[in-house]
């Protein structure tokens, strides 16, 4: 069964009840469910969590006239800025720094996120929000890893998540998730189960995906978005546990959710946004086709769209898939663009993705 199928039934059986089964144990023998529960185990006393806390960042960012945009931030560890060196690094900070820039307003955060959360957590992190922020303007959620850790039934997962994403809605704000990162990335986890979690991380994020369009809200994938990094420099975009990334790892995962929140609240205006740009990727078809190509792409944005007209097609939902951010442009590459031939590869929207927001 191909990912995007299985996203479609993950996300139907918790839109309808019941379960799909835990993260994929179920198609391991005996000897190699104990195979991957020792690996757990190692992974789990080399990754520990040598800190005391995440950062309180709540509070105004930025500067400007007329009433604070309010942005929440619900999830687990990496919502609240667990490895972040001080509050004004934390993923949450630097997207209410870059949204205060593209409005000119400031711009309130309300933290709720709990280290440690899994999907089903969020339900009283909402209440806890909206009992804070009545009207929030966006709300910006990163879950998923525990659910992944901990074995969570996808289907359950995602049916949580659903419901936060709706209920968020209702009271009128705009919803970004940024999807269960690809824990195939983290070296720590060593093989067999490196290869099982990256399957069980992409899977859910191709269902999260489809949950969170159906809900009306936007997705980001995040996949293994700072696995090049890590490789390249793990002591910089990695907190000391190996796991949680850095400050500098925030602030990339958060360049790439920046633009979403902005064109969710008009504050970009852009053509991309409701048309595809075929030269750098971006796709439209049904949603669960356009979820298992985001799942390969850390950085697209999937959005609802309509086609002719219509919301949905023969296979479901019509969804946009937009491909905001990508790998750096090799130097080759870079320069043969320069004469115009692969210009249009790189993009504005792409550029402004990889800045550091509020920096």
């Amino acid at each position: 069964m191909g990912r995007a199928r299985r996203a479609t039934r993950i996300a139907q059986a918790a839109a309808y009840g019941g379960g799909f089964g835990v993260a994929g144990i179920g198609a391991l023998g005996a000897l190699g469910y104990g195979v991957i529960t020792v690996e757990a185990r190692l992974a789990r006393r080399i990754v520990g969590q040598p800190f005391d806390g995440a950062p309180d960042d709540d509070g105004l960012y930025g500067a400007g006239l007329g009433a604070p945009l309010e942005l929440l931030v619900l999830g687990d560890s990496t919502a609240a800025g667990l490895g972040a060196d001080s509050a004004m690094q934390t993923a949450g900070a630097f997207l209410a720094g870059g949204l205060s820039a593209f409005a000119g307003r400031q711009v309130r955060l309300t933290n709720v996120a709990v280290v440690g959360a899994e999907s089903s957590g969020l339900e009283v992190q909402v209440v806890n929000a909206l009992d804070a922020v009545p009207h929030p303007d966006a709300a910006v959620i990163l879950i998923g890893a525990n659910d992944v850790t901990h074995r969570i039934d996808k289907a359950v997962a995602v049916r949580h998540l659903a419901r936060a994403v709706r209920r968020l809605r209702d009271a009128g704000a705009e919803v970004v998730v940024g999807t269960c990162p690809d824990l195939g990335a983290v070296t720590p986890v060593a093989q067999p189960l490196r290869l099982l979690a990256r399957r069980w991380s992409r899977d859910l994020a191709a269902a999260q995906t489809v949950a969170v369009v159906e809900a009306g809200g936007r997705s980001v994938s995040l996949g293994d978005l700072l696995g090049p990094e890590f490789a390249r420099s793990p002591e910089e975009m990695f907190a000391k546990d190996r796991f949680h990334p850095s400050s500098a790892g925030y602030a990339r995962a958060a360049s790439a959710m920046l633009p979403s929140v902005c064109v969710a609240l008009g504050l970009w205006e852009e053509q991309s946004s409701t048309t595809p740009d075929w030269r750098r990727g971006d796709t439209v078809g049904p949603v669960s086709r356009t979820a298992s190509a985001a799942v390969a792409a850390p950085g697209t944005e999937v959005s609802a769209t309509e086609v002719a007209g219509a919301e949905r097609g023969p296979r479901g939902r019509w969804a946009i898939g937009l491909r905001r951010v990508r790998r750096p442009v090799p130097e080759r590459t870079a320069r043969a663009g320069a004469g115009g031939a692969a210009t249009g590869l790189v993009g504005t929207t792409a550029v402004a993705a990889e800045q550091v927001p509020g920096s």
